[in-house]
């Protein structure tokens, strides 16, 4: 079995507990980061009619339903919501969250959407599973709209350690798996996750990565002492 299909497979295995991991393990922070990523997405587009955002990687559709709310409160009208994730039991708990949405199950490197119809690529804590990373920065540079906009929220590699960088890998390392493991019953997921993590780029690279597949970066800013970071970045 290849590198993707089982990292599917492993999302697949935890959809129905994952919501809950995710609030436990992050201790609610992500929500926060999640809105404020769509609310500065929303003032760098400038629009209040918007055709489709798109989410790849949605998972169980979360940072859907944060897009729409935010939509909502700032009075833009968003003409569709499009989920988009491999694993075909995440969709199943975003479709239940979230029926009003449309969804399709497909890999971030090979999207089978129309080029330039997205005003809106967001993917959060998703581009480190990606095995083809580059391929799926040149599909989400297709499929968005010239001015359009790329948000990535994701857990980037820090190169310098200090004592808060040394609290939170053992936290990452040692707690986290316990604790997803009696949530999601599956531990060997939820080590996974710092590994991935350990595994992945910079801040820095993945910056470069952006800027030479055609993204102007508008803004970057990272949350909870470096934990996660927010990449903005406009389709040139």
């Amino acid at each position: 079995m290849d590198k993707q299909k089982k990292i599917v497979n492993m999302f697949n295995d935890i959809a129905k507990t994952y919501d809950l991991a995710n609030r436990v393990l992050s201790f609610g922070s992500d929500i926060s980061w999640r809105k404020k990523a769509c609310k500065k997405a929303y003032k760098y587009y400038n629009k209040k009619e918007i055709d489709r955002i798109t989410d790849v990687a949605c998972g169980t559709g979360d940072m859907l339903g944060f897009w729409e709310k935010i939509a909502k409160n700032e009075k833009i009208d968003v003409k569709e919501f499009l989920g988009v994730d491999p694993s075909s039991k995440m969709l199943e708990v975003a479709k239940e969250k979230f029926p009003h949405f449309n969804y399709i199950e497909a890999f971030a490197q090979k999207l089978p959407i129309e080029s330039e119809s997205s005003d809106f690529i967001s993917i959060t804590y998703g581009i480190r599973n990606v095995v083809d990373r580059i391929d799926a920065i040149k599909e989400f540079q297709r499929v968005l709209k010239k001015g359009g906009v790329l948000v990535i929220l994701e857990f980037t590699r820090r190169e310098k350690m200090s004592l808060f960088d040394n609290l939170v890998e053992f936290y990452m390392k040692k707690v986290l798996p316990v604790v997803g493991g009696l949530v999601s019953g599956n531990k060997e997921a939820y080590e996974y996750l710092p590994n991935s993590i350990d595994n992945f780029l910079t801040t820095e690279q993945l910056i470069s990565e952006l800027i030479e597949n055609g993204f102007k970066i508008m803004e970057v800013k990272s949350f909870s002492f470096g934990i996660s970071t927010m990449f903005i970045a406009k389709k040139i």
